[in-house]
């Protein structure tokens, strides 16, 4: 094969990866890459936490409840726009490069945050470090899912982003340690929080760097020798590792090659060719997207607000919470791949927004006065539980297996030339 701009190639790569048995290199992978779910819990939890201290005078900031709760919604637009952003420039010009350009904007977003002396200032570094997050989205997950072998993805990618909730376990107990005004000023300890958390990314970053390129994005866009090289490197690491040689891959995938895609082939995709994996992916995203983003956001304000729990014990309560959904992924990860995706999300869902709604009413029953901003609180969590639920219906009915699958058989590539009479399914 020859390295050419653009043309149509045929290339057994996709196979040759799916077929590698689990090795030190896939490792580098996870760690290099997955750990970005560590740094995004650590920024929710780090807000969450400290939204109690972030609403005193004392705290140098001194925001309102409702200021705590735009500041959320400002994060969220970051990462949604980010994610936008840099998701197609990732197409672009490649997963290596945006995954280490993102995390640089994350880090000096993170190390402004802890200068805020005001609103608007706090809020654009909200917004500045929500679109890092969002980068590495894009970037990242389209890395790990084109490098881990098809029988693994699923559990590995749910181990990954579970990986979230070690970083709020590792926020939480940050904030424990830095909100107690004995040993720090009440205006210099949320402040340090966020310093640290930018000390965890530079040292991702540095091991970042030797994560290579994507072999299926360098094929796709005419970097075709450069992928059978790096393939051929990766292979023989493996083979002198494990002292076995690797077996020979017959399928092959016809690709024609192009420089990018942009918005409106993508959006053609979603909306004309999977109509219905385009309404699952909505209904999933937004119910894990209120649940963790709208009430996990403000649950150090509930804590705080009707139960008098103090700003600084906080974190306490987060803890639990955050260890229940590291463990969920680490014993249920495997049943992803052998009972199948569609099912586990299925329950993953329904018991989510159950539980859900067994909090709204433990909630709504221990808090004596019911004012009407108690109701609201109430309403929120319910809303919560019927997007999870409904949610979790949606992939009961139309979701995708895609359990030990490539993901060239999930979805045929936008590059890939269609064999006489193929379809994509909805």
């Amino acid at each position: 094969m020859s390295d050419v701009e653009t043309g149509t190639i045929e290339t057994r790569i996709p196979g040759r990866l799916d077929r590698l048995p689990w090795a030190r290199w896939h490792w580098l992978i996870v760690i290099g890459l997955g750990t970005v779910w560590v740094l995004d819990g650590l920024e929710v939890t780090i807000v969450g936490t400290i939204a109690s201290r972030l609403t005193k005078p004392e705290s140098g900031l001194g925001l309102t409840d409702s200021q705590v709760g735009l500041a959320a919604a400002i994060y969220v637009l970051g990462a949604c726009l980010g994610a936008l952003f840099f998701g197609y420039l990732t197409d672009r010009f490649g997963r290596k490069k945006l995954f280490m350009i993102t995390l640089v904007l994350y880090l000096l977003a993170t190390v402004a945050t802890a200068f805020s002396r005001n609103a608007l200032y706090f809020y654009v570094c909200r917004f500045f470090t929500g679109a890092g997050i969002g980068g590495e989205y894009a970037a990242i997950n389209s890395a790990i899912d084109e490098l881990i072998p098809a029988r693994l993805r699923g559990r590995v990618d749910l181990i990954i982003n579970g990986s979230f909730w070690l970083g709020t376990m590792f926020g939480a107990t940050l904030a424990l340690f830095l909100l107690d005004t004995n040993r720090f000023p009440a205006d210099l300890g949320w402040r340090l929080a966020f310093g640290l958390g930018a000390v965890l990314g530079l040292a991702i970053l540095l091991v970042r760097r030797n994560v290579p390129e994507s072999p299926r994005w360098q094929f796709i866009h005419g970097h075709n020798e450069k992928a059978e090289e790096l393939v051929a490197g990766i292979e023989e690491e493996i083979e002198k590792e494990t002292g076995q040689q690797l077996e020979e891959v017959t399928d092959s995938i016809k690709i024609r090659q192009r420089k990018s895609i942009g918005f409106g082939t993508i959006a053609h995709t979603a909306f004309k060719l999977y109509p219905k994996r385009t309404v699952l992916g909505l209904a999933l995203f937004i119910g894990q997207a209120f649940l963790y983003n709208a009430v996990f956001f403000t649950q150090a304000l509930v804590l705080s607000t009707f139960f008098g729990v103090a700003d600084d014990m906080v974190p306490i309560y987060i803890i639990p919470f955050a260890f229940g959904n590291l463990l969920g992924p680490l014993l249920l990860g495997r049943l992803f791949d052998s009972v199948g995706r569609r099912p586990m999300i299925t329950l993953c869902y329904v018991l989510s927004g159950v539980l859900l709604i067994g909090t709204g009413l433990l909630f709504n029953a221990q808090v004596l006065s019911a004012t009407t901003l108690t109701a609201c609180v109430f309403y929120g969590y319910l809303i919560g539980a019927v997007l999870m639920i409904a949610a979790g219906i949606a992939e009961w009915f139309i979701g995708v297996e895609a359990a030990g699958k490539s993901l060239e058989d999930v979805a045929r590539p936008l590059t890939a030339e269609e064999d006489e009479g193929a379809g994509a399914p909805a």
